[in-house]
């Protein structure tokens, strides 16, 4: 909640009576403030609250405006205000109650709504902002509160009996509460209905074009928001939802990315400056470019913002977003760290967890990387809905050579997100594997013998891979040999030949290629030299795959210790003349 309590209280005492400057009346206050023209609101208001200090719904409306902008806490003292003025204000109680829902108070919401609908008798505006009230707050608002919103306003609509309502923001706020729902069928007719009722408001054309919109019909979305900016040129909103569609069609259009683009930016601008290019409207600004993710301009325009002196806090998130995308890791931290550490922690999304959490991975620097992933995790336990983020925890452990935890994420993240690869399959195999060789290193000091079944993960991740692409690959092959060579006795005598197959089906793969694939093919002629000669005692297919691994590196020390053994040169004398595990 911003502290902005005394600015408010100085301000109401400073407003130059009977100003000139803007339209004095309600209405133009109200149109002002659908406009998203919030400083020239709130200038009439502040004006008509000393003009006209006996209405209490001059002191909703400011204190509406002050909540539309997340100052929660004025707002709170602009209710109280109007309900001194008029204790049965249901208005202002209505006020009371968003405010709750701002400090995620929802059973004081629900006593101070009940309250105002009691109060309001058949005055449906108080309902209007009810219903308001739940769809205030960051995109996308919760299914709860969107049904909440849809079921008070439905109740308004029977409030005149026989006689139905007329009043045509009503009808708005119900398209708004259903689009909110996922409901676009009743969203349609809602806002059908405002427009006979209104049919030259502006407001009401682009709010059916942005639904148009979510059904993916661009055209016929800014043939609408054409119509809004007829009727009203200065419009603001009508501007800033044409960019936002340009974006969406740059994105799906690649024909079009360079013009659509370019097209966004000046129809925010225009927005800009129709909205008094006000802190909250340049905020608005950064929010696209977020959206665009025009990462350079945001860096700029956040830092401009910070510069401009009393700024709201939230600049701070926009340098540090900013700042990670372009790379200067020192910065975002800086910026991250200050965001969250002064900003009220209900004003924290999981978002501002996530950037923080890939700024501290990406330094690696003092044990970043490890808090990193603890703020990783912080965002997935605030919004599972994530879930792609376990593919970054993945591979930072991955990178830190955490295997064990590195194979854990990457299967939470295959079995969670809709976004993963293949290859994510092929990592988390390779993870299993090395997390079993690591306890087998380990042996020695913890005496703990390690868990075969991570080879099991390992092999059926790997074959999964195998099994999804037009043919094998060789690559994969050799690690499932791999994988089935780490099941095998330590001691080469006691061979069961586990990887035998698998070594060969990679030799018909590779083996066309002895130059690119020396490593791999060595590596399997000598398993198969061991395997024929001391499990299988086939002497003549023994010296056919030792024969082929000197082919290849007649230097290799296990090759000079099998001739060495037939009578052949001697082998090196720092080499064990017992046959070991090794690859």
């Amino acid at each position: 909640m911003k502290i902005t309590s005394k600015l408010v209280t100085t301000s109401l005492g400073l407003i130059l009576i009977g100003s000139s400057v803007f339209a004095q009346s309600l209405p133009d206050a109200k149109k002002a403030i659908d406009a998203e023209q919030y400083q020239k609101a709130k200038s009439m208001l502040k004006n008509l609250t000393v003009t006209q200090p006996t209405k209490d719904e001059n002191f909703f409306y400011l204190g509406w405006v002050y909540l539309k902008q997340d100052y929660a806490d004025s707002a709170k003292i602009l209710f109280d205000k109007g309900l001194a003025v008029n204790p049965k204000s249901a208005l202002n109680i209505v006020g009371l109650g968003a405010v709750d829902l701002t400090d995620n108070n929802a059973s004081s919401a629900s006593a101070n709504f009940d309250k105002a609908m009691l109060l309001a008798g058949k005055d449906t505006k108080p309902y209007v902002y009810i219903g308001k009230a739940y769809l205030l707050g960051k995109k996308p608002i919760a299914q709860k509160r969107a049904e909440a919103a849809i079921a008070v306003l439905e109740k308004a609509k029977t409030l005149g009996g026989k006689n139905p309502s007329k009043d045509p923001e009503l009808f708005l706020t119900l398209g708004d509460a259903y689009q909110a729902f996922g409901d676009a069928n009743h969203a349609y007719t809602s806002y059908a209905d405002a427009e006979t009722l209104d049919p030259n408001a502006p407001n009401i054309k682009v709010a059916k074009a942005v639904l148009i919109k979510g059904a993916g019909n661009f055209d016929d979305a800014i043939k609408g928001y054409q119509e809004a900016i007829k009727l009203d040129p200065n419009y603001g909103p009508a501007y800033r939802e044409m960019a936002e569609t340009d974006l969406l069609i740059a994105n799906a259009d690649p024909k079009q990315t360079a013009a659509k683009n370019k097209e966004a930016v000046d129809f925010y601008k225009k927005y800009l400056d129709l909205t008094d290019r006000s802190l909250e409207s340049r905020f608005r600004y950064t929010d696209f470019l977020v959206y665009a993710k025009d990462w350079k301009t945001l860096e700029q325009e956040a830092n401009d913002l910070a510069k401009a002196g009393n700024t709201d806090l939230r600049v701070y998130r926009y340098l540090g977003y900013a700042a990670y995308e372009n790379g200067n890791y020192p910065a975002a931290l800086q910026a991250l760290n200050t965001w969250l550490s002064k900003a009220a922690p209900k004003r924290i999304i999981p978002g501002d967890y996530v950037y923080l959490g890939r700024t501290q991975v990406a330094l690696k620097t003092n044990g970043q990387d490890s808090l990193g992933i603890v703020n990783l995790k912080k965002a997935i336990a605030l919004d599972t809905t994530q879930s792609d983020i376990y593919g970054e925890i993945a591979r930072s452990l991955y990178s830190q050579h955490k295997y064990a935890a590195a194979a854990d994420n990457y299967d939470l993240f295959i079995k969670k997100s809709k976004n993963h690869k293949l290859s994510d399959y092929l990592t988390m195999g390779r993870s299993y594997e090395y997390a079993f060789e690591d306890q087998q290193r380990n042996y020695a000091k913890t005496k703990v013998a390690p868990d075969t079944s991570l080879l099991v993960k390992a092999d059926t991740a790997l074959s999964y891979v195998n099994h999804h692409l037009a043919k094998p690959n060789a690559t994969v092959t050799l690690l499932r040999a791999e994988v089935a060579d780490d099941r095998e006795s330590e001691d080469r005598s006691k061979f069961k030949g586990l990887a035998k197959p698998f070594y060969e089906e990679y030799i018909a793969e590779a083996g066309g290629d002895p130059v690119n694939n020396k490593k791999g093919l060595l590596e399997a002629y000598i398993y198969l030299g061991f395997y024929y000669e001391l499990t299988a005692k086939d002497e003549a297919k023994a010296a056919e795959n030792w024969g082929k691994a000197k082919e290849l590196d007649p230097a290799n020390k296990q090759v000079m210790q099998y001739y060495a053994r037939h009578g052949g040169p001697a082998a090196p004398p720092s080499t064990p003349p017992t046959p070991g595990k090794g690859k």
